[in-house]
């Protein structure tokens, strides 16, 4: 039901002026009609549209709930009164029929069952459908079945990332995903799992660019700012016939493990625009020209090319010279500290905070290194941490030169002058940010043999003065160090977006055996991405900033429950619906314009069994 506003005039008084009819919507011979249920005229009572929209919300309520429904929202005396006024004059004047549903029962045979989670699952199927990832796959001939299953399983992986078999058995034991979606039940089997994520692989291309052009429609995007980084995650298990999984730099420190590497481009707003999956031996720097031509091929940047931003580890000089020579402006923190540079005498020291109010000094200088220009940035948090860490590497680096000095005095240990500076120097390639602080010493007899080894700091080196310090190179003429820096920041972004695919999606580690299982566990984890960045897009534009992790356990808390109960006639009464939404649950359902519940009630009766006496003779 909705409020419907007609503008009147009148001719006499020449005064134009707006009454208002509470209506419900209807579907004849393919078309939809308007039915009026009641006129409210001009409701003068009420100064602005939400008050009226919130009037036609409480009589809708009465009219299903009954009048002595308690409303979950906050509604002020003056709409509750012309509520009730409304909905009696409705009752009187036999405008809507109103089931009334009255049973006699015993008490005593009430039960709950069949408890599902309905909150999370909800949630995300209103942001399936406001992406319109099922009228694409309708568009690419897929059958309704099919696309019940692709929707059942895309969902669940946002909600509760977990093997295919551990789905299933969320699916069928905890979660109420397939009455939103349709899909059987009892119908559902890993191999259906594993299939339908191969056949959402299968169209990865077309679905990546629907969903970019989709998402900048819905949300008014222009994409001028992109980001782009990598991460690997590792295989649990050999891989031995793997074309993919390598061998190579493993970010979380597992160096038996083979590698995938994952490249992604997103724009500021979080939104993935490209993903790409590269052997596990590629290194970073290796992939950027392959993901930007693919990506200007897949979009058509023909205003404006996209600033593109990316961490130190990406930006060498043959990427940068890439960029410039396509076309392309690039934002990167420096690879290496500038040793001969001047301040831009066109510009002054700027000093910002940080989100934790931590200071930030910016300043624009010059070199004679190279054509681009430079932002020098002092960060006191960062000063702070680098000067821990070097505290804590400096004590070991002085625990490993006593440990060298205690062989030389100890029987058995290592004594040749030789042995003792290669011994040294494993341990200058251990510590390479600390050990140019000390002056190391190695004493001998004479004859090849050491007696003694010294350390000691450097004098005249503060290493205060340079921590937390480093540089932004950028292409853009930009005069305004605070525009710069903020530019800079948005790569914060992707360094979520990472956390979310390996952490709260279960990207990391991979336990299928070939490569397409690979390709598509990694695929399945992105579509569940555009879910989460879609609703949390939207929240974080509210004013909402929690994580994934926080909202889907917010989101739980909504259930699904059939209760059941014996009439006077003793039949059983079935009733599913769901619960309330909390406060949390309603704020989050609010900000993002959704509906609360997916159905509000699901009623059946069942007779009671006939009782065949038994012919003894």
């Amino acid at each position: 039901m909705f409020i419907k506003p007609f503008p009147k005039y009148n001719r006499t008084t020449k005064e134009r002026y707006t009454i208002y009819r509470l209506c419900e919507s209807y579907r004849f011979d393919g078309h939809i009609r308007h039915r009026t249920i009641i006129g409210f005229g001009k409701l003068e009572d009420l100064e602005t549209v939400d008050e009226k929209k919130l009037l036609a919300k409480r009589i809708e309520e009465m009219l299903k709930n009954g009048i002595n429904s308690f409303p979950v929202y906050e509604i002020g005396k003056k709409i509750e009164k012309l509520a009730h006024h409304f909905y009696i004059e409705i009752l009187n004047n036999k405008r809507y029929d109103i089931n009334t549903d009255w049973e006699t029962v015993d008490m005593s045979t009430l039960k709950n069952k069949d408890a599902m989670d309905v909150g999370a699952e909800w949630l995300c199927k209103q942001a399936f459908d406001q992406l319109g990832i099922g009228e694409f796959l309708h568009q690419q001939k897929w059958s309704e079945e099919r696309i019940s299953l692709a929707t059942t399983h895309i969902i669940s992986r946002a909600v509760y990332p977990a093997s295919e078999l551990k789905t299933v058995s969320y699916i069928k034991e905890n979660s109420a995903i397939c009455e939103l979606t349709g899909f059987e039940k009892d119908k559902i089997t890993k191999d259906q799992l594993y299939g339908i994520s191969h056949r959402l692989y299968s169209i990865k291309n077309q679905l990546e660019q629907y969903l970019s052009k989709r998402t900048n429609e819905l949300f008014d995007l222009e994409d001028k700012i992109i980001l782009y980084d990598l991460t690997n995650t590792y295989f649990e298990g050999q891989m031995l016939r793997s074309k993919i999984a390598k061998f190579g730099r493993s970010k979380e420190k597992r160096k038996d493990a083979r590698l995938v590497v994952l490249a992604v481009v997103i724009n500021r707003e979080g939104f993935l625009k490209y993903s790409n999956i590269f052997e596990g031996n590629m290194s970073d720097s290796k992939t950027l020209e392959t993901v930007v031509d693919t990506l200007s091929n897949q979009t058509s940047f023909t205003k404006r090319k996209p600033i593109v931003v990316m961490d130190a580890g990406i930006a060498t000089d043959d990427n940068v010279c890439m960029l410039r020579r396509k076309g392309y402006d690039y934002l990167c923190v420096s690879r290496s500290d500038l040793k001969e540079y001047y301040a831009d005498i066109n510009s002054k020291p700027v000093k910002i905070k940080d989100k934790r109010n931590q200071p930030i000094e910016l300043l624009k200088v010059k070199t004679t290194k190279n054509n681009d220009h430079y932002l020098w940035v002092r960060s006191h948090a960062k000063a702070l941490k680098e000067n821990s860490m070097n505290g804590l590497l400096s004590q070991r680096f002085e625990e490993g030169i006593k440990s060298i000095n205690e062989g030389i005095n100890k029987k058995g240990g290592t004594k040749k002058f030789d042995k003792v500076h290669e011994r040294v120097g494993r341990l200058k390639q251990k510590y390479p940010s600390v050990h140019k602080y000390y002056n190391i010493t190695v004493t001998d007899n004479g004859k090849g043999i050491a007696t003694g080894i010294s350390c000691k700091h450097k004098s005249g080196i503060d290493t205060d003065k340079k921590a937390g310090i480093y540089f932004l190179r950028t292409s853009l003429n930009e005069n305004d160090e605070k525009t710069l820096w903020t530019i800079y920041n948005v790569i914060r972004e992707i360094e979520y977006t990472f956390r979310v695919l390996k952490t709260d999606l279960d990207l990391r580690p991979i336990y299928h055996k070939t490569d397409d299982a690979a390709m598509a566990h990694l695929h399945l984890g992105l579509l569940a991405y555009w879910l989460v960045s879609t609703i949390r897009y939207q929240l974080k534009q509210k004013g909402f900033h929690s994580d994934w992790r926080e909202i889907v356990r917010i989101m739980n808390t909504q259930k699904c429950v059939t209760t059941s109960i014996k009439n006077i006639e003793n039949k059983i009464i079935s009733i599913r619906q769901c619960t309330e939404p909390t406060k949390k649950v309603k704020q989050v359902y609010d900000l993002m314009n959704y509906k609360h519940v997916p159905f509000y009630r699901k009623k059946s009766v069942v007779p009671p069994t006939e009782i065949l006496k038994i012919d003894s003779s």
